[in-house]
């Protein structure tokens, strides 16, 4: 098991039982426990992953393309 650093107290008997109560369900009741404890997660905004798509370095490479096109290439209407 690894060790927890933390500055709270932690409760390690209370945790230990909720998980060996939660190893004692039946598939069908752990699935329903997953649901209930993940269902009110929200997903992330459009805004929120752009933000996290645009800070996050993913698609830093790109800075180091070369420029291929420019305004010329193309047939543009004026």
């Amino acid at each position: 098991m690894s060790e927890i650093k933390t500055s709270q107290t932690v409760n390690i008997q209370l945790v230990e039982s909720l998980v060996q109560a939660i190893r004692s369900l039946s598939p069908a009741e752990q699935a329903l426990l997953e649901e209930k404890l993940f269902s009110d997660i929200p997903n992330p905004s459009t805004l929120e992953l752009m933000h996290l798509a645009d800070q996050g370095g993913a698609f830093n490479f790109w800075h180091d393309e070369p420029d291929l096109y420019t305004i010329e290439d193309g047939d543009y209407p004026c």
